[in-house]
């Protein structure tokens, strides 16, 4: 009914608040692309042999300069300006997702690498409510349904290898899958804002977060070499991706195409490390992947509809 009105009298739907197919289908992309980014950890961390604290020390220092100088580029003169703007916004959103990692680092120690992935699925249910608390962005049945349906998939991903009785490793994936959906909600709020001097923020928070647990002098030139990759291709350039992208779509949708970084990560080391991966990990990432492509086509094509940009 809207969108019939706005056809009528343009005046009466503000432009901002019209769903953009453009914009949908290139945030959505540009998520998937993140995701894609992060789905490389696996294969850093197997080629570089050193402690997990000197691992992440150097991946936010890289990482975070990474940004930086995508910043500095992209604002010059206003950069400064633009590191003010963030605001309270930013400073949540950089805490948001630099106490993610520490969680998730933690869970790893505490808990099964399944529990964490299932746990981390439901992130498009958790984003979902936030959003609508916080928002009152309300997500599409479609992107519900996908949502529904990769968590299936990352359930079959794992069949068989789920824990018990580790609740202190659970609650703390969790708690890293609140923050993550938390931000990515924060990040489409303030949509208006550049949140990307919020990532370099947090990059190098986590850096300095674990510099005490790190031995950062005790790296070799080669492994340093290999550092700088993995801060800027998988989590600078990851970070800096998921950023911009979460501010195009919806929270919901954002934390759905994240679930892509599940199913491409044992490819990489498979690929690498000719690791062949289980048949329930291929076809449970398989439907990962349909999940994804099915929300991403529902979206760009639905017609046009309001969406929450006058109550933001």
């Amino acid at each position: 009914m809207a969108a019939e009105i706005g056809a009528i009298r343009p005046s009466v739907v503000p432009v901002s608040a019209r769903w953009d197919h453009g914009t949908q289908l290139s945030g959505s992309l540009i998520v998937a692309v993140s995701a894609v980014a992060f789905s490389s950890a696996g294969l850093f961390t197997r080629l570089i042999p050193i402690d997990i604290w000197t691992m992440l020390f150097w991946r936010g220092v890289f990482g975070g300069l990474l940004i930086a100088a995508f910043v500095a580029w992209q604002e010059r003169r206003g950069m400064r300006a633009a590191i003010v703007s963030i605001g309270w916004a930013g400073l949540l959103a950089a805490a948001c997702s630099t106490l993610s990692t520490i969680c998730f680092i933690s869970a790893l120690r505490k808990t099964t690498v399944a529990d964490v992935t299932v746990i981390y699925a439901t992130a498009p249910f958790i984003a979902a409510g936030f959003a609508w608390v916080w928002t009152r962005e309300r997500p599409g049945l479609g992107t519900l349904a996908a949502s529904g349906l990769a968590l299936a998939g990352v359930a079959m991903m794992c069949r068989g290898a789920l824990s018990s009785g580790q609740r202190l490793g659970d609650l703390l994936a969790f708690t890293m899958t609140a923050l993550l959906a938390l931000m990515m909600v924060v990040i489409r709020r303030n949509r208006h804002v550049s949140m990307l001097p919020a990532a370099s923020l947090s990059a190098f928070a986590c850096a300095l977060l674990v510099l005490p647990l790190a031995h950062p002098t005790n790296v070799t030139a080669p492994d340093l070499g290999l550092l700088g990759l993995f801060g800027t291709t998988q989590f600078g350039l990851g970070l800096l991706l998921l950023t911009i992208g979460s501010r195009r779509i919806p929270a919901a949708r954002a934390s759905l195409l994240s679930n892509l970084e599940l199913a491409f990560a044992p490819l990489w080391v498979w690929l690498a490390f000719n690791e062949r991966p289980s048949q329930s990990t291929l076809i449970g990432g398989g439907i990962v992947c349909i999940a994804l492509i099915l929300d991403v086509l529902g979206a760009y094509n639905r017609p046009q509809q309001c969406t929450d940009d006058v109550a933001a």
